[in-house]
């Protein structure tokens, strides 16, 4: 029987896989489609997500694929100086397309042992006491001990489950594609500025070589959003918004998106888990959709692992959809605002003049900029100190960074007074001896994903908070 199987080979599958991989599970990786895509609908990492892939080791070969930019705010379409003192080692966002960014997380995945199967359709499932059943189109069967569902926003997973996904159709649709364009770069570059001073849903970047990545509004919402609009749908649209088409020619490839925002009740059902897109769907405002799976296959996956090998608290798989919903619904509340703010009519125009203004003010730059990037989340842990239930930003220790030490995907214990054990937990988390400057707290104790666990100097306290999150200890 295979351990895992998650359904799905985009950014958030990728990244379970390799997680799951960390502690030996045997995880096997279903993809539909028989080729990676070249569509690039995400077009970046935002900060917390660059925390993760560092604190993997992967943050090297990111750099060497991207390009650092730093935009503070991001916010419904307003652009402002990258704020002061924001929280976090990584002052700056990553430009990476998505086709690479899934590259590199699959390379990193089968580095691990994880066996990635393409051309792969699962059509059904079923779930027992002991596992769950796939159904593949090409009517063989394949069994697991759990499944993850990390296949986006039509996800078959989530409709077999027949879990429910509340929320709000799309109103508003939006044509993505990438194309040639004979018209010069300049006039290109003028055009696109005088209008975007009324439509900010517009624009023409360039790639190089004469290819721009398009985005415009689509004059109504599609009946089938599966079927791709063509290139006359661009060239009418292009028309309509600038007053010329740009001589756009030649696309690589055209997508469409709308503003639908829904998120199931229920990340967990039994022995499969959603995750990604198929547990939440929302407007692309802000690039926050690829990064939001991202993080949630790094809060699920060492969980996994641990109801894997036995040694899981009753409550901690459960704990993924207590500390993973609430983020997701807070990005749901501010795409929904920042589409509003990205309207063409005067009380929006007037909003997004206001929020601009306060936007001037650092806080409440530092503030949208936080809740963008995510480095902001902070989970429910209880009271205590203000560390707890964050996660600590790569702080300089006396001999070296602290997530060079988190490559292994283990908890781990930062321990300035020297004083402290983890004995009878040594197999599932390190104990690091260090002082650094930049932490003002006797002790941490980290979990895999890099939240806070217990801020403390006491022996008891630690053996308390090692059981919650790591279960019992072993002689």
């Amino acid at each position: 029987m295979i351990d895992v199987i998650v359904v799905g080979g985009g950014p958030t599958g990728l990244v379970l896989a390799a997680e799951l991989r960390l502690h030996d599970v045997r995880v096997v990786v279903l993809e539909r489609l028989t080729e990676p895509t070249r569509q690039s609908r995400g077009q970046g990492l935002h900060a917390r997500s660059v925390e993760l892939v560092d604190q993997r080791g992967l943050l090297d070969r990111f750099l060497a694929n991207g390009r650092k930019f730093q935009v503070g705010g991001f916010f419904g379409g307003i652009q402002k100086p990258w704020p002061e003192r924001l929280d976090t080692a990584h002052q700056y966002s990553l430009a990476i397309p998505q086709p690479d960014t899934e590259r590199l997380l699959g390379e990193h995945a089968v580095e691990l042992g994880t066996e990635i199967r393409r051309g792969c359709e699962v059509v059904d499932l079923s779930q027992d006491e002991e596992g769950v059943t796939v159904a593949l189109a090409d009517g063989t069967h394949l069994r697991s001990r759990y499944v993850v569902g990390c296949d986006g926003a039509r996800s078959v997973v989530r409709k077999r489950l027949g879990v429910d996904f509340p929320g709000e159709p799309a109103k508003t649709e939006t044509l993505l594609g990438e194309m040639a364009a004979t018209e010069d770069e300049e006039t290109i570059a003028a055009v696109v500025a005088e209008a975007r001073k009324t439509q900010l849903r517009f624009g023409l970047h360039p790639l190089g070589d004469g290819m721009y990545r398009v985005i415009v509004p689509a004059d109504e919402v599609a009946e089938d959003r599966a079927v791709p609009p063509t290139l006359d749908d661009f060239r009418r649209q292009l028309r309509s918004v600038a007053g010329t088409d740009f001589g756009v020619h030649s696309p690589r490839w055209l997508s469409r998106f709308g503003d639908a925002t829904r998120q199931v009740e229920r990340y967990r059902v039994g022995r499969v888990l959603l995750a990604g897109d198929a547990a939440h769907v929302h407007p692309p405002t802000g690039g926050q959709g690829l990064n939001l799976g991202v993080q949630d296959a790094f809060n699920l996956g060492w969980k996994l692992a641990a109801a894997v090998a036995g040694w899981a608290p009753e409550e901690l798989l459960d704990s993924y959809h207590a500390e993973r919903h609430p983020v997701a619904a807070r990005v749901l509340a501010n795409t929904r605002a920042q589409m509003t703010l990205l309207g063409t009519d005067p009380g929006a125009t007037a909003l997004r003049e206001l929020l601009s203004e306060l936007m001037d003010f650092e806080e409440v730059n530092r503030y949208l900029t936080g809740m963008i990037t995510a480095v902001d989340v902070r989970y429910d842990f209880g009271e205590g100190h203000e560390l707890l239930g964050a996660r600590l930003r790569d702080v300089q220790l006396k001999r070296g960074r602290l997530y060079e030490l988190m490559h292994g995907g283990r908890g781990l214990l930062l321990d300035q007074t020297g004083q402290l054990s983890v004995e009878g937990w040594a197999d599932r988390v390190d104990h690091v001896v260090d002082v650094s400057e930049e932490l003002d707290a006797a002790a941490v104790l980290l979990r895999p994903d890099g939240h806070v666990a217990w801020v403390g100097a006491d022996q008891p306290g630690l053996a308390g908070e090692l059981g919650r999150w790591f279960g019992s200890a072993r002689p």
